[in-house]
């Protein structure tokens, strides 16, 4: 007899998903708010974002593993908790650091731990075809935050506030775990010893190749030392795993999953897909708020075309493209990803409107979906089915990676270039005195930042007019540069997954394993 389907906690479930996925959007929209609200920066409320997925990524195997120990409840629990304390962090902040500290950190670390433990407590709470049912609710909860996430952020951001939008994930946190009486515990009967060193290694991997980046961008010290140790960390890693194989004891990733060369392939374009994802939402709203000034509205609105598309075409893909290769559609997408974006980099300089950009957008919204449509199961297929929670883990922390990569590597690329054309441009002017140009050269080498026109004439209020008029000149011609040489990565990044997606090609099919059409957590 098919056990009764537990409508209240699946919508539950949802609800949850629904908050992790859409509270990114409502930072990126809402960022030229935050920096003006709270007195920070650009690159500040930027560097927050791309820490919080880091933060995700570098923990997220290691809270797979803390979920087996403590139990999957509790881990959820604490996962929701330290998200609920991240959003009302958001809602009460005065200045960067709450943000970083309680939004970025504590936050991550929250989704770490939560999407392991609500992966495993579908399976424990729901059987067969209720199963399914709830995986297609939750994954559909996931798409609607990312095609609507722009749009209720900037909506809520122009009518209220930005912190509004933070409030109401903390309220829907709270209806959340009002219903944790509803949750049956899911027990852990495997190894129960951590692999510590692999543990401590991918963190120090993935953290200090981002860090470095981040820190590179606020003008910080040891940047290569940073780097070194993230490279390092990576190698060991690998080497610490194999080692840790032979020798027979537990390790934090089994490595035999790397044995397939489908796996090895999909969790690669996962990580190329996200990496061109967080390049695109960290360059695209900076742009939009401040070289065009749109508000958090505007903003939104502009975003939507690439949003919804790609909510639209995964949904379709998903349902209608049985009959084709997935290598093939993955093929298509990121060929579609890479045009959408090069002709994004064609029409910046010249566009004075964000419809300027939506056909481009839609055109890389379609890539995008057909990519989310695919790799999921793509990945997971060859993997047996004991095995499939630890191949989910990694899939999700090559993605987290991949989409912190994406948000940093842009965004300070995107400085560094406006440093040195906003320098350059100075140094030929004929217009700027000596001493002028000599102040800006410091100023950039200390702080660099995107800022808009307005912002802009408000500091050289003191200036005669000639010098006013010539650096907001310079102003207007650096920044579309400087954005545009942001959009290099996720440029590049799209290239490389065309490449790989060739490989997938030539590699033969796998049938579709019935858990892997689920885990798209």
């Amino acid at each position: 007899m098919e056990p009764v389907f537990n409508r209240r906690l699946a919508i539950l479930l949802a609800m949850a998903m629904f908050v992790l996925v859409v509270d990114t959007s409502l930072m990126n929209v809402s960022i030229s708010a935050v920096v003006q609200d709270i007195d920070a920066t650009v690159s500040g409320v930027q560097s927050a974002i791309a820490l919080e997925a880091l933060v995700s990524a570098a923990f997220i195997l290691i809270g797979g593993k803390v979920a087996d120990l403590i139990g999957r409840k509790l881990a959820y629990t604490l996962g929701l908790c330290a998200y609920g304390v991240g959003a009302v962090a958001m809602t009460l902040a005065q200045s960067i650091l709450p943000i970083i500290v309680f939004w970025a950190v504590i936050g991550g670390i929250g989704a770490a731990l939560l999407l392991p433990g609500m992966q495993a407590l579908i399976h424990g709470n729901f059987e067969g075809a209720a199963q399914k049912r709830v995986y297609a609710l939750v994954g559909a909860s996931a798409a609607i935050a990312a095609a609507v996430g722009p749009l209720i952020g900037g909506f809520l951001t122009t009518a209220l506030s930005w912190r509004v939008g933070f409030l109401m994930e903390a309220l829907i946190i709270l209806v959340v775990l009002s219903g944790l009486g509803l949750v049956k515990d899911v027990p852990y009967a495997g190894p129960r010893r951590i692999d510590l060193v692999g543990a401590l290694l991918s963190v120090l991997g993935m953290g200090g190749l981002v860090l470095g980046i981040l820190v590179w961008q606020e003008g910080g010290e040891a940047v290569g030392a940073l780097i070194a140790v993230g490279l390092v960390g990576l190698g060991s890693l690998a080497y610490w795993l194999v080692r840790r194989k032979r020798s027979g004891r537990p390790a934090l990733v089994d490595p035999v999953l790397f044995e397939s060369p489908h796996f090895r392939l999909g969790i690669s374009s996962q990580m190329l897909q996200q990496i061109a994802l967080g390049g695109a939402m960290i360059t695209l709203p900076i742009y939009l708020q401040m070289v065009l000034e749109y508000n958090a509205l505007e903003a939104g609105l502009s975003l939507a075309p690439l949003s919804l598309s790609m909510f639209a075409v995964s949904m379709l893909a998903g349902r209608r493209a049985a009959h084709r290769r997935a290598p093939t559609i993955v093929r298509l997408g990121f060929a579609l990803l890479i045009v959408g974006i090069a002709v994004v980099l064609v029409v910046v300089p010249r566009a004075d409107s964000g419809w300027a950009l939506a056909p481009a957008l839609v055109v890389t919204g379609s890539g995008l979906g057909l990519l989310v449509s695919q790799l999921n199961n793509y990945t997971l297929a060859p993997i047996e089915e004991e095995r499939v929670s630890e191949a989910a883990a990694v899939n999700s922390a090559a993605g987290s990676f991949g989409l912190s990569f994406g948000l940093a590597f842009s965004g300070a690329i995107m400085l560094a270039a406006l440093s040195a054309t906003f320098t350059s441009m100075a140094n030929d002017s004929t217009v700027l005195p000596p001493d002028d140009k000599a102040q800006v050269a410091e100023a950039l080498e200390d702080d660099a930042q995107v800022m808009s026109n307005t912002q802009l004439e408000q500091q050289l209020a003191g200036e005669p007019a000639a010098v006013q008029d010539e650096i907001v000149r310079i102003n207007t011609d650096a920044r579309p540069r400087a954005l545009q040489i942001g959009l290099l990565v996720p440029l590049l990044a799209a290239l490389a997954g065309l490449v790989t997606s060739f490989r997938m090609v030539r590699l033969p099919d796998l049938e579709t394993k019935s858990h892997a059409e689920g885990l798209e957590l």
